[in-house]
């Protein structure tokens, strides 16, 4: 009996019938799942946390329940979104708060992300194979334009996060000199490291919004009351540059051994500004060895053919004039 359904369903849809029926079917039992954990009931413990906040509160929630409020949906797929292993999750959160992402649901949304454009890929490919391709496939091409579409679909979102990390920190490297002459300024002129931190970010939003992005969560961080200390190490733990992490180190033995941080600012900015001079002399220096490929097949060949041209045409004329037939 399965010996005659598989005849006739390869007859109706050819060799691939079979997987691309079972295909449909897994992706239908993926979607139906997806709906059922949508419309799930909500946890009464949370219903009753939910509702005893409430009765508590004022008439306006506060930030962070309206938040949680809009998680909700999000909230229902953790388990399925998220890493166990809180060393995995705390790294991908990490990665996605240097590419500049930190909402709290970055994680869930780039492994939602991965899911989606997975299966979108996989039904594309399903598509491609099968209903616009003409003519018959070999195994090995129906199973590459199957899956390729939904592997590249898969591993899009972590590409475009390495690209955004690399982007980030290349901005964050080229502003941050010049913020440090602006903190300098500013603490010379009597405000302090949190005002000067403030009025930092808000003059680096227009050119280099990164780094604005990043003293503004410092910011907001010390007015919240978070240590000074664990505040500037988080910022050079989360921008992921050398440059910005030797800053922390400054500031921080500044403050423990109760030197002047205007001192401090004065050197490490000279420093900075002294390493973008070598890093422009450096790429000067490169251009040379760059240019020198482009120059040998952009240059020589003309120029062999404006020397060499005349002479050859000149030889075979010769040639041609002293062959026998030519007399």
């Amino acid at each position: 009996m399965l010996s005659t359904i598989n005849t006739a369903i390869s007859d109706v849809m050819g060799p691939f019938g079979l997987i691309i029926i079972l295909g449909v079917l897994g992706i239908i039992t993926v979607l139906a799942t997806v709906v059922m954990m949508m419309n799930q009931p909500e946890d009464p413990l949370d219903k009753l946390k939910r509702q005893a906040s409430s009765s508590r509160g004022s008439g306006d929630a506060p930030a962070a329940l309206r938040q949680k409020e809009g998680n909700a949906q999000l909230e229902k797929f953790a388990t399925f979104l998220e890493p166990a292993d809180e060393a995995e999750m705390s790294q991908k959160q990490l990665e996605l708060r240097q590419a500049g992402y930190q909402s709290r649901d970055a994680v869930r949304m780039f492994y939602f992300a991965q899911m989606s454009l997975g299966i979108l890929g996989l039904v594309l490919g399903v598509i491609y194979t099968n209903f616009i391709v003409e003519g018959e496939m070999t195994t090995q091409k129906t199973i590459m334009w199957t899956l390729g579409p939904g592997a590249i679909g898969y591993w899009l979102p972590k590409y475009w996060i390495t690209r955004r990390i690399a982007a980030r920190k290349e901005e964050i490297e080229g502003g941050f000199p010049d913020a440090l002459d602006m903190m300098l300024v500013c603490v010379e002129a009597g405000q302090s490291l949190d005002q000067c931190i403030v009025r930092v970010a808000a003059e680096l939003k227009a050119s280099y919004a990164a780094l604005a992005d990043e003293f503004e969560v410092v910011a907001q961080e010390m007015k919240a009351g978070k240590d000074k200390v664990n505040v500037l190490n988080d910022m050079g733990t989360r921008c992921g540059v050398q440059d910005v992490s030797s800053f922390v180190t400054v500031l921080v033995q500044s403050a423990a051994f109760g030197t002047s941080i205007a001192d401090a600012l004065r050197v490490y900015a000279a420093e900075m500004r002294d390493k973008r001079v070598m890093k422009a002399e450096e790429a000067a220096n490169k251009l040379p060895t760059k240019m020198t490929l482009a120059t040998m097949m952009f240059t020589v060949p003309p120029l062999l053919i404006i020397l060499v041209g005349p002479s050859v045409m000149g030889i075979s004329k010769m040639g041609e004039m002293g062959a026998p037939g030519g007399n």
